[in-house]
C-alpha cells in the first residue's frame, strides 16, 4: 500500500501503435505535457511500415530534458492486446495508463490520477472521455460505478491499473477485441478495489474496431461482449445489453 507522497509515484504509460503517422503526434505531446513528470513512457509499435517510429524518436530528446525515461520498441506483435502486455510487463511503474495512439490525455490526467491513489489505494480506476468524432464534435462519455456492470459508463482510455493487479490476472487474455472489458469484468467479479473520478481524463477518436458500423462488425462485437459475460460467471441475460449498446452505437457514433 502506498505511503510515502504523491510526487515518489511511478506512473508508466503505454501506448501501442501501428502505421499511426497521422495521430500519434497528439498522443505523444499529451504524455510529455503532463502536469506530473515522474512518469516513464512506453510506446510499442508493431512494425509500422509508415513514418511512426520516426516520428516517435523525434520526442526522445524532450523526454529526456523533462527527465523522462522514454522507450520506443518495434517488433511484431499478436495483435493489439498482446502488445498492451509487453508494454505492461516491460513498465515498471506502480501504476499503468494506456493512451492508444489516435487518443490523447487531458493534461493533469496523471497528476489526477496520483492524487487520487493517494487517498483511494485503488486497483483500478477510470474516469469519464470526451468521445470526438470525425467531424470534430465532442460528446462527453461518463464514468460511474453501475450495481449491473456495463461498458455504458467503464472508459478504457482514462483507465489507470495497479501493475501489481496486472502481475496477479497475468495481463489481457488476448482472446478477442474486449480483452480490455473483460479485464474490468473480471477486476469487478474479484472484488478488486474501483475507483471511478467524474472528470474527463482523456480524448477518444472514433473510427477504430469497436466503432465500426456494419452489420457483420456489429454481430462479431456483440457476440465478444457476450463471451467477456460469460465466462466470467455473468448472467445471460447481459445479452440484451451486448445488443442495446451496439445498437446505440449504430445510431449515435
Amino acid at each position: 500500500m502506498f505511503e510515502g507522497t504523491t510526487s515518489n509515484i511511478l506512473v508508466s504509460i503505454v501506448t501501442v501503435s501501428f502505421n499511426s503517422e497521422k495521430t500519434i503526434r497528439k498522443t505523444i505531446e499529451s504524455v510529455l505535457n503532463q502536469t506530473y513528470q515522474n512518469i516513464e513512457y512506453r510506446i510499442v509499435d508493431g512494425l509500422s511500415s509508415d513514418n511512426t517510429v520516426s516520428i516517435c524518436q523525434e520526442y526522445e530528446d524532450a523526454f529526456r530534458k523533462k527527465g523522462i525515461k522514454f522507450v520506443i520498441s518495434s517488433e511484431k506483435d499478436n495483435g493489439i492486446y498482446d502488445a498492451m502486455n509487453k508494454g505492461i510487463f516491460a513498465a515498471t511503474g506502480e501504476i499503468i495508463g494506456i493512451i492508444n495512439s489516435d487518443d490523447w490525455y487531458e493534461l493533469d490526467a496523471v497528476e489526477c490520477v496520483v492524487e487520487n491513489y493517494k487517498h483511494t489505494h485503488f486497483d483500478y480506476l477510470y474516469a469519464n472521455i470526451n468521445i470526438v468524432t470525425g467531424d470534430g464534435s465532442i460528446l462527453v462519455k461518463r464514468s460511474k460505478k453501475d450495481f449491473f456492470p456495463t461498458s455504458r459508463h467503464w472508459n478504457h482510455p482514462s483507465s489507470f491499473v495497479t501493475k501489481a493487479l496486472y502481475e496477479e490476472t497475468g495481463g489481457y487474455k488476448c482472446k478477442g477485441i474486449y480483452d480490455d472489458f473483460e479485464f474490468f469484468l473480471q477486476a469487478r467479479k474479484n472484488g478488486k478495489k474501483i475507483s471511478i473520478l467524474d472528470k474527463v481524463l482523456a480524448n477518444f477518436r472514433t473510427g477504430g474496431v469497436s466503432t465500426q458500423k456494419s452489420w457483420k462488425e456489429c454481430k462479431e462485437r456483440i457476440r465478444e461482449r457476450y463471451r467477456c459475460y460469460i465466462q466470467n460467471h455473468y448472467s445471460p441475460l447481459y445479452i440484451l445489453e451486448c445488443v442495446g449498446t451496439e445498437l446505440v452505437k449504430m445510431i449515435m457514433v
